[in-house]
Order: structure tokens, then C-alpha cells, then sequence
């Protein structure tokens, strides 16, 4: 006889920043005690201070410290926690972590090893969803080895198509190929990539689909065989594959699609046997068609949104699903009201987009009716060089398309930084386009439309020019201040470091 399900008692969020926040904050709801792991770079970050319990695991890059699953699992028994919220990014879809988790007596709030294996494996997902009836964008019938098997499928399928890798996410280890010449440098690109990335080069083909929007759909599943969807969150404003403004609704759906692709994406989490929230994301063509592209077993950054539009807790959803509980609603109990955008913010600069690690010295956070912030930092906090530099994922509701915009270009206009540069100007001139603000844009949207300054001020961002060179002079006056040979090579040092843990780390989404 089963015994009756339980909440736990002493959790442990194996991950940092905005995430390790929400889910403390999730856990407090829930009357759950929880433990934070830090690196020396993250000792006196916001999620540190949240929790009840904090443990050291290790020097500052992830390598040696939120990637190493023996300190993690140290950390847990140190401290009586009985299950490991993994967050995203790191080890949460890790099937290793899981099986260890559950080998040593710990809940891991998340689906089983077995689907994360699968679907972690882009190859071995093709195959998964071609076989429960899931339409997957036309491709190559598995792995492909040699550079002539990658010419043979091309020519079949018909250029353009997309080199991938199997392993890959993240917008890592993906090249888009226009022509047989450029075959051979794609190949080598995508294959360095990946296993650098993810210590697996084996790639494989899909044909591109024009015009593609990138739509996902949020699934919750619980141990009893009931699988639900929370409707779509729509995803194509994105820079080198990824993600860096999404919306709920998706603009592109009405009612019927809507249905049709959420009782497709039930359908794929279910033939996988899968627990806990995921989220199965399509590519939809120009012509309205639509295709699986991959599933990602754990919470998803842009998970707010959903929140926002259904009100249901997704983080909380996942803790009760992983102690066993079933879930609380139904399908047609399970409504979108209003509409949500969310915009990420990083300490990037606006034109290169390369990262901007460094000291807040000065955070001024909108508020205000519909306004909704989920950060990991504080004023004179430390943006550091070896991780993710998310400030916030900043979002705004409205009862419509129209109110949401409203409220997030002035959401935007309020958001102050200084210490470090933001890719703030980038979000408000995305928000005054005609091509966003129609609804009417694909993936393509940013690379077509963004040439940095110049191209945002031939669109009518002045405010947008102003800002930046606003904040170019004070960088350029911060750098003449400290300025000595020692500190331009640290931040040279530093730079090349970031990169190379940018390469190492498949963290952000």
C-alpha cells in the first residue's frame, strides 16, 4: 500500500541566481526549509542570503563547482536535505544526476532518468516522436559520420538546412547552411562547438523550415498518469538561437491551432513516460505548419509567463508533483487570461552583446500595476565573469496584447543600472518596432532588423542612441579612472575567461 504523500521538509536547490531564488521562495510558500550551494564567487549572492542553510561547494567556475554532482550530493547529506530542485542550466537535465539522486535516497523534483536520457538526446527524441505520431521536422535518419553522408542528405532534403548537434541546446552547436560549399566549415564549426560544449560532436541534419516562429508549450505531469498543458509561450524574438523576449499568447496562434498543437505536446510528454513540469517546443512554418523540435525536461527560464497568464505556480506544481501528489487541476480547468511579455536582462553591452560582468552600483526596479521582476542580484551585488550574466527576467501583463506593451515600454523606460552595461536599450527599441509590435515577426526578426545602434536609430530609437552614449562615456570615464596596464589586462584576462566558460557551460537557454 502506497503511503500518503508528504511535503519535504528540508529541500536543496542545486543551481544559483534568479532560479535558486524562485524556487526558495516556492519552498517558503510551502512551509519547506531550504539549503543554497555556492562557489567563492557566489558568497555573497542574493540566494545565499534566502536560504536557511548555505554550504560551500567549491572555487568559482561551474566546472568546480555547480557542474561537480559528488559536492552537490555532499551537500545534501551535510545538511538532512531529502530532495535537490536542480533549476535549469548546470545539471538539470542531467540523467546521471538524477539516477544518482535517487540511488542516495533523494527526491530529484524532476522527470525520471530514463526521459531525461531520451530527450536529451536530440537524435534519439527525433526517433521517439516520429514513433508516437509527433510530426518532427524532415531530417537525417539518425547520426551522421562523414562529410559525404552530410552532402548526400542535404541534396536530398533540399538547401537550406541546419547542421545540429545531438547532444546540443541552448542555441550551441547549430549552423545554418545555405549551399554544398558551405558544408565542409559548418560541419567542423558545429562538431568544435559541441564538444566543447557538451563533450559530444555527433551531429545530425534538418531541412530549414522559412520563416519559422519558435512556439512552446508548458506540460505538468504527475505520478498518478495525468498529463496537462498550460498553453503556448511564443519565443522567436531570439539572438544566435537564443531566447531573449518572449510573449503569452503566441501571436501566431487562434483557438483551433492552439488546441491542436497543446494536445500534440500532452501526447509527447506522455510517450515518454514523463514527470514533473517540461515543456515541448515546435517550429511553426510560414504556411501554418508545425514540427517537434525538442523537449526540455525542466523548468524553463521564461516559466513566469505562464504563471502570469493561467496563475497557477509552476515551481510549487513541480515540488508537490516530485513528493506525490497528483495534480490539483484539469485540463479544462486550466485557462489563459490576459497576455504576458517577458524581456531578459542582461549586463551585456546593446551592440555586441558581450557580457559586462562587474559591480551594480545603482538598481532602480519598475513596479506598478501588471509589473513583475524575478532577479538574483541587489544593488552592489557582483555580476561575476564565470557565469550567466542575468540581471532579471523582467515582465509585464496586461488584459490584452495592447496593455501588456504599454506597461512594459514603461516598465523599460523606468529599469536603471549603472556599473555595468545592460542590454536594456535592445529591449526598448525591440518594443517601439512596427515588425514586434504588429505581432507579425519570426526567429529571423532580430538578425534582419538589428544592426545596433545605427540600425535601431534609423528606426527611430534617438532615446536609444542617447542611452548608449550615455553609457559609453561612463564606462570610458570608469576605464580612464581605474586605468592603470594592470587592470586593462585583468579585464582582458577576464574576457577571455568568460568566453571560454561561455563554451565550456551550456547555461543559458
Amino acid at each position: 500500500m502506497r503511503s500518503k504523500p508528504r511535503l519535504f521538509r528540508r529541500l536543496l536547490v542545486a543551481n544559483r541566481g534568479e532560479i535558486a531564488v524562485r524556487v526558495i521562495r516556492a519552498c517558503r510558500d510551502l512551509g519547506i526549509e531550504t539549503v543554497a550551494v555556492f562557489s567563492d564567487a557566489d558568497r555573497c549572492a542574493m540566494h545565499v542570503h534566502f536560504a536557511d542553510v548555505a554550504v560551500r561547494i567549491g572555487p568559482a567556475p561551474a566546472t568546480e563547482s555547480y557542474l561537480v554532482i559528488d559536492r552537490i550530493m555532499d551537500a545534501a547529506r551535510q545538511t538532512g536535505a531529502e530532495a535537490i530542485h536542480p533549476g535549469y542550466g548546470f545539471l538539470a537535465e542531467n540523467a546521471e544526476f538524477a539516477a544518482r539522486c535517487e540511488k542516495a535516497g533523494l527526491v530529484f523534483v524532476g522527470p525520471p532518468p530514463a526521459a531525461i536520457a531520451k530527450m536529451g538526446d536530440k537524435v534519439t527524441a527525433r526517433e521517439v516522436m516520429k514513433n508516437a505520431g509527433v510530426p518532427v521536422v524532415p531530417g537525417s535518419e539518425g547520426v551522421l559520420q562523414e562529410e559525404k553522408e552530410v552532402l548526400a542528405v542535404a541534396q536530398a532534403l533540399g538547401y537550406p538546412v541546419v547542421l545540429k548537434a545531438s547532444a546540443g541546446g541552448g542555441g550551441k552547436g547549430m549552423r545554418l547552411v545555405a549551399d554544398p560549399g558551405e558544408i565542409k566549415s559548418a560541419l567542423r564549426a558545429v562538431r568544435s562547438e559541441a564538444k566543447t560544449a557538451f563533450g559530444d560532436d555527433r551531429i545530425y541534419l534538418e531541412k530549414f523550415v522559412v520563416g519559422p516562429r519558435h512556439v512552446e508549450f508548458q506540460i505538468l505531469a504527475d505520478r498518478h498518469g495525468h498529463t496537462i498543458h498550460l498553453f503556448e509561450r511564443e519565443c522567436s524574438v531570439q539572438r544566435r538561437h537564443q531566447k531573449v523576449i518572449e510573449e503569452s499568447p503566441s501571436p501566431a496562434l487562434d483557438a483551433k491551432m492552439r488546441a491542436e498543437m497543446g494536445a500534440v505536446a500532452v501526447k509527447a510528454a506522455a510517450s515518454v513516460g514523463y514527470v514533473g513540469a517540461g515543456t515541448i517546443e515546435f517550429l511553426v512554418g510560414a504556411d501554418r505548419s508545425f514540427y517537434f523540435l525538442e523537449m526540455n525536461t525542466r523548468i524553463q527560464v521564461e516559466h513566469p509567463l505562464t504563471e502570469l497568464v493561467t496563475g497557477v505556480d509552476l515551481v510549487k506544481a513541480q515540488i508537490e508533483i516530485a513528493a506525490g501528489f497528483p495534480l490539483a487541476l484539469r485540463q479544462d480547468q486550466i485557462t489563459q487570461v490576459g497576455h504576458a511579455i517577458e524581456c531578459r536582462v542582461y549586463a551585456e553591452d546593446p551592440v555586441s552583446f558581450f557580457p559586462s560582468p562587474g559591480k551594480i552600483e545603482e538598481l532602480q526596479v519598475p513596479g506598478g500595476t501588471g509589473i513583475r521582476n524575478d532577479s538574483g542580484v541587489y544593488q552592489g551585488a557582483e555580476v561575476p565573469v564565470h557565469y550567466d550574466p542575468m540581471i532579471s527576467k523582467f515582465l509585464a501583463w496586461g488584459r490584452n496584447r495592447d496593455e501588456a506593451l504599454a506597461r512594459m515600454a514603461r516598465g523599460l523606460a523606468e529599469y536603471r543600472v549603472r556599473g555595468v552595461a545592460t542590454n536594456l536599450p535592445f529591449h526598448r527599441w525591440v518594443l517601439s518596432h512596427p515588425r514586434f509590435r504588429s505581432g507579425q515577426y519570426d526567429t529571423n526578426f532580430v538578425s534582419e532588423e538589428y544592426h545596433g545602434l545605427e540600425g535601431a536609430t534609423a528606426d527611430g530609437g534617438g532615446e536609444l542612441a542617447q542611452v548608449a552614449a550615455i553609457a559609453a562615456a561612463l564606462a570610458a570615464w570608469g576605464r580612464r579612472k581605474q586605468g592603470s596596464e594592470t587592470a586593462r589586462g585583468q579585464r582582458q584576462a577576464d574576457a577571455s575567461r568568460w568566453r571560454d566558460q561561455a563554451r565550456r557551460e551550456a547555461v543559458r537557454e
